[in-house]
């Protein structure tokens, strides 16, 4: 495993990581999650994602249980939340979803660590930009969930540039904590906000990067070219708004060729998406997801192809995606 710094911080993450949206309550358990978390660790991973909202909170209980049983040394290992959506989407209570104001982000974060059985958690995000709230108000927030030692640096996730500028310069202007990550969706389908929105923030203010969704939901592992598979992602109903994308021909067809470039490489063609996100620099960590631990052990195996990613091999793999990405 390789180690990066998160932006300019002086905290290291794996380059692979190991998220928990979808998965945990939904297919993984805590036994599961002991499991795999302990071949994730014993395979070099120290940063674990989650959020309040994966599971309506039952995701957090899930993981904050399964750190008790495997008792590591805290410095050992680094968690992330993210707040914004709430725990219950369905409610019309106010203050308790869709919103970054003061009192929501205050008693969400003491939510978190109730369920983590954290005393802190490593990583804060603002899981979305949130246009009802002044951004000045969220920072403060922010700021001083770090200051009161509940949380040790925070980000935001599918922010456009303006608005982590915006924040970022708010808090430099009152000598704040500034937002040190960001969380975007970044795949070889989806490449515009990283390698393009956000170019001028990397040199600017060190923003780094804990990028999601880098298999496209399951899309670059090859398991929809003859459809939805039974038991995938893709099945899920409460999934079935990734149906399309999942279908798509086109794309389809591309990871098809994906595949022949992987097999030269030695892997599969899941590893080799794997290896083009954390082949690109501005990348601090990859978050994969697992549903079993054999998924898990197969993601790992990235680590060997990105030694392998010569530019041309790069060039062969942008050849065939670059049309297709947005």
């Amino acid at each position: 495993m390789q180690y990066r710094h998160l932006g300019r911080s002086g905290l290291r993450l794996s380059t692979l990581s190991l998220g928990s949206w979808v998965t945990y309550h939904n297919q993984v358990d805590t036994g599961s999650a002991v499991e795999m978390m302990a071949a994730a660790y014993d395979g070099g991973i120290n940063f674990f994602d989650n959020a309040e909202a994966y599971a309506g909170g039952r995701s957090e209980e899930i993981m904050g249980a399964a750190l008790k049983t495997l008792a590591w040394p805290r410095l050992n290992y680094v968690v992330s939340t993210k707040f914004f959506w709430g725990l219950d989407r369905t409610s019309e209570a106010i203050n308790r979803k869709d919103t970054l104001n003061r009192k929501y982000l205050m008693q969400a974060m003491d939510g978190s660590l109730k369920r983590m059985q954290l005393d802190h958690i490593d990583l804060i995000y603002c899981h979305r930009p949130d246009p009802h709230t002044p951004i000045e108000e969220t920072v403060r927030a922010m700021s001083d969930l770090i200051t009161q030692g509940k949380a040790l640096y925070w980000g935001t996730s599918e922010w456009p540039a303006d608005d982590i500028r915006t924040a970022w310069e708010l808090a430099e202007r009152h000598h704040l904590h500034k937002p040190v990550m960001e969380q975007p969706q970044y795949n070889l389908f989806h490449r515009q906000r990283v390698e393009k929105d956000y170019a001028r923030l990397y040199q600017d203010t060190g923003l780094g990067l804990t990028t999601w969704s880098p298999l496209a939901s399951g899309l670059l592992t090859g398991k929809y070219r003859q459809g939805v598979p039974d038991g995938s992602r893709g099945a899920m109903d409460n999934m079935a708004f990734l149906r399309d994308e999942l279908l798509n021909r086109d794309k389809n067809d591309a990871v098809g060729k994906l595949a022949g470039i992987a097999a030269d490489l030695g892997g599969n063609v899941a590893q080799l998406a794997l290896a083009w996100v954390a082949h690109n620099p501005r990348v601090s960590t990859v978050i994969t997801g697992a549903s079993r631990l054999s998924q898990l052990q197969d993601n790992l195996g990235a680590m060997a192809l990105l030694e392998r990613l010569t530019p041309e091999v790069v060039q062969r793999i942008d050849d065939i995606t670059l049309p297709l990405s947005a």
